[in-house]
């Protein structure tokens, strides 16, 4: 029996996997590729160029590698690429690139899209990461891994959210969030550090011990950047924790949420 449901419109230049599913009424469009063991369930549309990886699943009335709202973009070629075992779940939007950028959005690998979350043109997704519901990204949005955006959040374009952070239901993120940083509130403001997170995945007690540290270094003492980096420059040649806390700061263009 076919995996590919009788009522589904597939384009002859569309390449599927053997073995993927397509539901009832959806839509898969020139240029895009799926690989195996990917569920695409009914009502979606799928258009190209995409590329998708193995064994995601896509639920139902998903708009996936549509044209970018944005201005700028005239029919240029773009693309959409998503990785391996993502969960893309109802209602979710994400769009392809614009030659302004990367001309690519990307997703990764494992991560958790859930129902009505947007993830705008030339935005990058890392890995293990999870936008919950209407969590919506502008354009030249960067999320690194293990990064969780709690429900309704709104991330203002050219922001970059960094690895283990998270942000609490309807956070407005305006300016960068550090490694490992909770931040809260509209706008944006730094709260604590993603503790609980880095204890659920076997950060030791040392590495979290001197993140402890390193926040109150930059948020609680009354120092400039700069002046925080320089307290932190011994803490992070010890810890590839702090290193990456530091490094995420130091590597921040539109300035961080304080």
């Amino acid at each position: 029996m076919s995996l590919i449901d009788p009522r589904a419109i597939i384009d002859p230049s569309a390449k599927l996997a053997d073995d993927v599913v397509v539901g009832p009424w959806s839509i898969v469009g020139a240029d895009v590729e799926i690989g195996e063991g990917t569920v695409i369930g009914p009502h979606v549309i799928l258009k190209g160029p995409t590329r998708i990886g193995k064994h995601n699943r896509i639920y139902q009335f998903s708009s996936v590698g549509e044209d970018t709202p944005d201005l700028k973009y005239q029919g240029e070629a773009t693309r959409l690429v998503i990785g391996d075992h993502n969960v893309i779940r109802e209602g979710v939007t994400i769009h392809r690139g614009t030659v302004q950028d990367r001309s690519e959005t990307t997703l990764g690998d494992h991560n958790l899209i859930m129902a009505y979350a947007h993830i705008g043109h030339d935005s990058v997704i890392g890995n293990h990461c999870i936008l919950v519901n209407n969590t919506a990204l502008a354009g030249h949005v960067w999320v690194d891994d293990w990064a969780i955006l709690s429900g309704y959040t709104l991330v203002h374009q050219f922001c970059h959210i960094g690895a283990h952070s998270f942000s609490g239901m309807g956070t407005a993120i305006g300016k960068d969030v550090p490694a490992f940083v909770t931040v809260f509130g509209n706008p944006a403001e730094a709260r604590s550090m993603n503790f609980e997170g880095m204890r659920r995945r076997g950060f030791s007690p040392e590495a979290i011990a001197a993140l402890r540290r390193g926040y109150k270094t930059v948020y609680r003492q009354g120092l400039t950047v700069e002046q925080a980096m320089s307290e932190l420059a011994e803490s992070a040649a010890a810890f590839p924790e702090v290193a990456i806390f530091r490094d995420s700061i130091k590597a921040s263009s539109r300035g961080i949420t304080r």
